[in-house]
């Protein structure tokens, strides 16, 4: 099973990216040119340290953009923490003489010396706890709602669209939307003959046919519209789009239905055990913080 190593919840510290390096003075701006310089460090705050290295304000300082936050103090603490983590995790996997491996992603991508370090490390050193059939059974019913399939939506439209930008012209077609809909009402033969002769739309040849559709496939307008209709009703007002106005017909509502376990069981449990796996990571860590010495910045779990 392949983990993301930025999932333990300890304000993101771990992180699959390079480590940081610091730009030359031309890069900052030393030179009259290139990007704004780097946010310093906040004056109040003291040096950061894990079992003797520093890390480093520059670092700490690129950091930052990985870790948005509603005010610098906060996104420092955090950059700082995620970087303060990161050596552990490092100092950790060099004291067991563990030899990396990168991989490369789907991409291509290979990821970088330090990244596996990290990878290596917590894939022997953390091991989730499987879950039962009891747990995934528990959460599958308490949760149905997420495995159920998308309601459908067998549906038609005609698009008046507008001859130009302004409300004179919106109200025209309005108004030819609203004399279609008198003309065809619920009749679905007379609905396609209109959709065929006067829909702005390539459905138009499909009798205006719009297929089976999906919750969120329609802008929410449009959605809003068929939510409204009852099986084999056209929609009593045209519904205004930035396309043009809408004349809806809802055929069938094809209601969405809840997987059975057995189909949604696989899926459970691999998030049950990723949820354990990001648990034990961070216990993990928690407890190499505790046995070494971390200084500047606390590690949840230290104490």
């Amino acid at each position: 099973m392949t983990r993301k190593l930025d999932v333990i919840n300890l304000g993101d510290p771990v992180q699959t990216r390079p480590k940081p390096v610091m730009p030359s003075a031309c890069e900052t701006g030393g030179c009259g040119g290139g990007p704004e310089p780097l946010i310093p460090p906040p004056p109040t705050f003291s040096e950061v340290f894990v079992n003797g290295v520093e890390i480093m304000p520059e670092a700490i300082a690129q950091e930052i953009q990985h870790h948005p936050a509603p005010d610098a103090e906060t996104a420092w603490v955090e950059a700082a923490r995620a970087l303060a983590v990161r050596e552990l995790l490092m100092q950790e996997a060099r004291r067991l003489g563990l030899s990396p491996a990168p991989e490369a992603d789907q991409a291509g991508r290979t990821e970088a010396e330090d990244d596996a370090f990290v990878r290596e490390l917590l894939e022997q050193e953390v091991q989730p706890a499987a879950p039962t059939d009891e747990e995934c059974r528990r959460y599958y019913d308490a949760h149905q709602d997420r495995f159920r399939t998308p309601d459908l939506f067998e549906a038609a439209h005609i698009l008046i669209e507008p001859d130009g930008k302004d409300e004179v012209a919106w109200a025209t077609a309005e108004a030819r939307a609203r004399k279609i809909i008198a003309e065809v009402g619920n009749d679905p033969a007379r609905f396609a003959a209109a959709a065929r002769s006067q829909s702005a739309c390539a459905s138009a040849q499909q009798d205006g046919s719009l297929g089976q559709i999906r919750r969120g496939e329609l802008v929410p307008t449009v959605q809003a519209g068929l939510d409204a209709l009852g099986d084999g009703q056209t929609a009593g007002e045209p519904i205004r789009s930035r396309f043009g106005w809408h004349v809806l017909r809802l055929h069938r509502r094809v209601p969405g239905q809840v997987l059975p376990f057995e189909h949604a069981r696989a899926r459970i449990a691999d998030m049950l055990e990723a949820r354990s796996w990001s648990v034990e990571a961070a216990r993990y860590v928690a407890e190499l913080a505790k046995r070494g010495k971390v200084e500047g910045v606390l590690i949840e779990g230290m104490a």
